[in-house]
């Protein structure tokens, strides 16, 4: 009886084990290439539950990155807007590959040490989070709006795009056209800190866009907003409904939170 005993306790251990390791396999943390951002590092995250769900996706910039970026002035002072020409500032974040789960390809990271255009509102310095739908070479073909303005101005229906968000006319080279929140602080009486824009181009939402100060994610150390959602999505697939701006360990971590998964229509 004892032996029987210890041989169901073996095969009861054994299968509490694989079970544990498959969800290990499939849920956890997973952590992208780290790239050098000026004296620090920057790098992404995703957080996938025991099913490979996602739970959130996050861009994370250490205190050696942020204490050691440039002042000055930017290339768009010559150009009159955002110019993610100048690779000093600007990198490709990319996600492990368990990231393939969510709508997004890879994330933007642009420091702006003198903000952008128009400089009444957005001219403050602060990092533009652009997590694109599509491929780096897709985001670098898009030429400036003044060479070919087409797919610029052919823009998703209504339905996929917050109801409170207005297109202000023009596009940014190498981004795509932008829709702002009528809603935000700063189109409301407020200085910007932070706000939440969606792009396009070419008849599809192509990225989300967590703008934030410099200011704003060294004094705020737990920070969380509602996203601003669209009635419809072009793509089935999982959608962030949270944003949230942590600090800790020296690291400071902007997350896209609370995943939802929607049809298309």
């Amino acid at each position: 009886m004892k032996r029987l005993f210890m041989l169901t306790l073996t095969a009861t251990t054994l299968f509490i084990s694989c079970k544990k390791d498959k969800e290990n396999e499939n849920g956890g943390i997973f952590k992208g290439p780290e790239v050098q951002l000026h004296g620090g590092k920057a790098w992404t995250w995703i957080h996938l539950n025991k099913n490979g769900n996602p739970l959130r996706l996050a861009v994370v910039i250490n205190d050696a990155a942020l204490n050691s970026l440039p002042a000055g002035i930017n290339d768009h002072d010559n150009h009159g807007d955002h110019d993610h020409s100048n690779m000093d500032n600007n990198r490709i974040l990319k996600f492990h590959p368990k990231g393939a789960i969510v709508p997004f390809n890879h994330v933007g990271l642009g420091w702006n040490p003198t903000g952008h255009e128009p400089e009444p509102i957005y001219g403050k310095p602060h990092f533009d989070f652009h997590f694109y739908m599509t491929t780096p070479e897709a985001v670098a073909a898009i030429p400036p709006y003044e060479v070919d303005s087409s797919k610029f101005k052919k823009w998703p229906g209504p339905d996929y795009f917050p109801p409170t968000y207005f297109n202000p006319g023009g596009g940014v080279p190498q981004m795509g056209a932008h829709w702002l929140d009528v809603t935000s602080g700063e189109f409301n009486g407020q200085a910007f800190s932070q706000t939440f824009i969606y792009g396009s181009y070419d008849g599809k939402v192509t990225f989300y866009e967590p703008m934030i100060t410099l200011d704003f994610l060294k004094t705020n150390s737990n920070f969380e907003r509602a996203i601003p959602q669209p009635s419809k999505v072009q793509k089935s697939g999982w959608y962030p409904s949270k944003l949230r701006v942590v600090n800790h360990d020296e690291l400071t971590e902007i997350i896209l939170d609370a995943f939802v998964y929607r049809m298309q229509s």
